[in-house]
């Protein structure tokens, strides 16, 4: 049935999940695609439990043979976590049938759903009930939650709300024993030893597949209120950003730092999308905020003298929803832009936010050092420090003929952003993760300290090494 998988193990998995359970690795190709088209996955066998049960079986069957498993949520993974590159004796375990609402309790304020839930689902299924789910990110059509969790996602609501393990209250996972762990409990409090939940969030399927999760859920804000503002660079853009936390209070819940550059080149590729404000910039601000009523009139206020004081050359508020979705398009456009412009690196790194225009600029000027001709998108979320650099071949030139004319320019592009981030005190991994990508950065980088009680976990929870093999520590 397969190649890398023998037939009797394979047999033996299609009478736990059953037919509809299971698919030869041949027949399942987009399971082994790579979201920016760098890396191709191998596999034996694609399998789809639809139960924890199931899955737990899976796992003991599978470690008894001593069968690797891959974790796969939406695919949407940009590190290669989701991919086996040198073995095509795995098995890919997909949750995407494991995608039920369990449960939701508003007096508890939250949610339980099952790991194969897609991000913008959930957001559905809370809103009915008059709450929200305030993780986002522009892949909330086919990112999973068990794929949030185990990379411990962020996105564009951190400021206020945190990542997805702060938004996380309990999780169900199978563990690589094939021992299914629940704690789905919705206490905030719970002092009962070591918090496998925080363990197992942001382990990226190397200590067990989580299977479920608890999660906290807001009541929906009375006022929501977008903003595109125009700013001379990104130091102006963090001035404004601390400007509104001095007189607005918490009530930033996102602001995005952009390039003139990056909303050419969303408003390039996309006809209906278009930059709302007359006068080009150099760099712009998009941010939101959410709150109690009459917010709005408080933020009008606050855009208006930052117009007289010359701060912001110009800003524009959204007076409908889809007006704000309009501005939300051009920064949700932006990744599908890069990869459309024939972007060669896309990076996910984070410093300090008082070092996020020295970081900016010492890339830029490293870049520029590899290859005058480099042209950058930098944007990301500027009040938690974690700017994207996306790098583009010279005008004119495709990636294809760039990459063959300049062998090694894409491994020298992303340690030149590594080494940047680390001289600013930053990490190498902002939101999404480790994979197999960054194995060797994470080796190069880390405390020593901090590898090898890595390593010593990973040993004493998957001695035989089944639950993702060559993620994160390689």
């Amino acid at each position: 049935m397969s190649k890398g998988v023998s037939a009797e193990a394979a047999g033996r998995i299609e009478a736990i999940v059953g037919a509809k359970g299971i698919r030869p690795a041949a027949e399942a190709q987009r399971y082994m695609e790579d979201p920016r088209d760098r890396f191709t996955g191998k596999a034996g066998l694609v399998v789809m439990p639809d139960t924890t049960e199931d899955l737990a079986e899976v796992v003991r069957l599978c470690g008894a043979e001593g069968i690797a498993l891959i974790p796969y949520g939406g695919g949407t993974g940009v590190v290669a976590g989701q991919l086996s590159l040198d073995r095509d004796d795995v098995v890919i375990l997909s949750l995407e049938r494991m995608n039920r609402i369990r449960d939701i309790r508003a007096d508890d304020g939250v949610m339980v759903v099952e790991a194969g839930c897609v991000l913008e689902n959930v957001h559905a299924a809370a809103a009915e009930h008059g709450l929200q789910f305030p993780l986002g990110m522009a892949s909330k059509g086919s990112c999973t939650i068990g794929g949030n969790l185990a990379t411990n996602a962020g996105g564009i609501q951190v400021l206020r709300h945190g990542n997805a393990r702060d938004l996380c209250l309990g999780i169900e996972a199978v563990l690589p024993s094939g021992e299914i762990l629940r704690e789905l409990s919705p206490l905030r409090k719970n002092n009962t030893g070591f918090d496998l939940r925080h363990l197992l969030i942001g382990s990226e399927g190397t200590l067990g597949i989580i299977t479920a999760a608890t999660l906290i859920v807001k009541p929906i804000e009375p006022e929501v209120v977008t903003v595109f503002a125009a700013v001379p660079g990104p130091a102006e853009a963090l001035a404004l950003y601390q400007g509104m936390r001095r007189q607005l209070g918490e009530a930033v819940s996102g602001i995005e730092l952009m390039s003139g550059f990056g909303v050419g080149l969303v408003t390039g590729h996309f006809a209906n999308l278009r930059n709302p404000l007359a006068e080009p910039s150099e760099w712009y601000v998009l941010t939101e905020l959410a709150g109690h009523a009459g917010l709005q009139d408080n933020v009008e206020g606050f855009f208006g003298e930052e117009i007289e004081a010359g701060r912001i050359a110009d800003a524009v508020l959204a007076s409908s929803e889809a007006q704000r979705q309009a501005l939300w398009d051009l920064r949700e456009h932006t990744p599908e832009a890069n990869r459309l412009t024939g972007a060669i690196c896309s990076s996910d790194t984070s410093v300090p936010i008082a070092s996020v225009e020295r970081f900016v600029a010492e890339t830029h000027a490293a870049l520029a050092k590899l290859h005058p001709g480099l042209r950058v998108n930098s944007y990301g979320h500027i009040g938690d420090g974690n700017i994207h650099h996306n790098v583009f071949p010279p005008e004119g030139v495709t990636k294809p003929e760039f990459v063959a004319a300049t062998p090694g320019i894409i491994e020298a592009v992303r340690m030149a952003i590594n080494e940047v981030t680390v001289a600013c005190d930053g990490a190498i991994s902002a939101e999404h993760g480790i994979g197999r990508l960054k194995v060797n950065d994470l080796a190069r980088y880390a405390q020593p300290a901090k590898l090898n009680t890595i390593r010593a976990i990973k040993a004493a929870m998957d001695p035989k090494n089944i639950l993702n093999p060559g993620a994160l520590i390689g």
